[in-house]
C-alpha cells in the first residue's frame, strides 16, 4: 500500500474519534481520498473503526443514552442497506455536498440564534430520519457525523454520554457495514501486516481521545465538536467541487 505515512496519521485520527472527539473520524476518509479512491479508503480504514470501535465503547460502557441507542441503530442500520445497494449508482459529489450542507446548516443555526434554545428531546421521528441519513453517509464515506450530531447536539447531553452514545452506535453500524462491503468487493485485496499496524496506531489515539475529552469541560467540548464539525463540512463540499 502507498502512503503508509498518511494511512497512520488517518488510523490516528479515527482513534481519536473513538476516544471521544467524535467528528475527527470523519476526515480520515476525505484525507485518504487525496491519494486513493474514497471507497478503497473507506475499506482500509475499516479493520481500525471496528477494533477502535469497541476500545471506545469499553470507556464509555457505563456513559451512553439508551433512547437515542434505541432509536438511532436501527435507522442507521436501514441507511447501511439502502448504502449497499445504491453505492454503485451515487455520484459521490452529489454525497458529499449534502452532508457537508448538513452540518454547515447545524452550526450555522445554533450559533445565529440569539438565545439559546431549551434542549430538545430524543425524537422518534426525527431520530429515524437522521439514523437513517447517517447511515447511508457512513457507509459511503465514512461521514455520518453532520447528521448523526444534528440530531443529538440539540439535546445537549452530558460529554460523556454524547461521547458513549456516538461509540456505541457507530460500534453496531460499522459492523453492519461488513457484509456490504463484502458484497461490493471493497475488502479484497487489504493488506494484512499494515491493517496490523493501522490498528495499534488507531488504539493509541482513541486513548489520547478519551484523554482529550476528560480535559475539557463540557461547555468547551461542546464547541470544539461544532468547529470541527463545520471544518468537517466545509472540507466535504470543497473536496466535491474538485471531483
Amino acid at each position: 500500500m502507498d502512503h503508509p505515512v498518511l494511512l497512520v496519521v488517518a488510523a490516528v485520527v479515527v482513534g481519536m474519534s473513538k476516544g471521544g472527539l467524535a467528528t475527527a473520524a470523519a476526515i480520515a476518509v476525505p484525507m485518504l481520498s487525496l491519494v486513493m479512491n474514497p471507497i478503497a479508503a473507506a475499506a482500509t480504514l475499516l479493520p481500525v473503526y471496528l477494533v477502535t470501535d469497541w476500545v471506545g465503547v469499553w470507556f464509555y460502557r457505563r456513559n451512553f443514552s439508551r433512547r437515542n441507542l434505541v432509536i438511532l441503530v436501527p435507522a442507521m442500520i436501514f441507511g447501511i442497506v439502502i448504502a449497499t445497494i445504491v453505492t454503485p449508482y451515487t455520484p459521490e459529489p452529489v454525497l458529499l455536498v449534502v452532508t457537508g450542507l448538513i452540518g454547515i446548516w447545524f452550526c450555522a443555526r445554533t450559533w445565529l440564534r440569539r438565545t439559546p434554545p431549551e434542549p430538545a428531546e430524543a425524537a422518534i421521528l426525527p431520530g429515524l430520519f437522521w439514523g437513517t441519513i447517517t447511515g447511508i453517509t457512513s457507509f459511503i464515506t465514512h461521514s455520518g457525523a453532520p447528521p448523526s450530531q444534528a440530531y443529538l447536539l440539540p439535546q445537549r447531553l452530558p460529554k460523556l454520554e454524547f461521547a458513549g452514545t456516538i461509540a456505541i452506535a457507530f460500534a453496531i453500524g460499522n459492523l453492519a457495514k461488513l457484509p456490504g462491503y463484502w458484497v461490493t468487493g471493497a475488502l479484497v485485496g487489504l493488506e494484512w501486516r499494515l491493517t496490523a499496524i493501522l490498528i495499534v496506531a488507531g488504539v493509541c489515539g482513541t486513548i489520547l481521545g478519551r484523554w482529550i475529552v476528560e480535559l475539557l469541560p463540557d461547555a468547551t467540548y461542546m464547541q470544539v465538536i461544532k468547529v470541527m464539525l463545520f471544518t468537517l463540512s466545509a472540507g466535504l463540499i470543497a473536496k466535491a467541487l474538485t471531483l
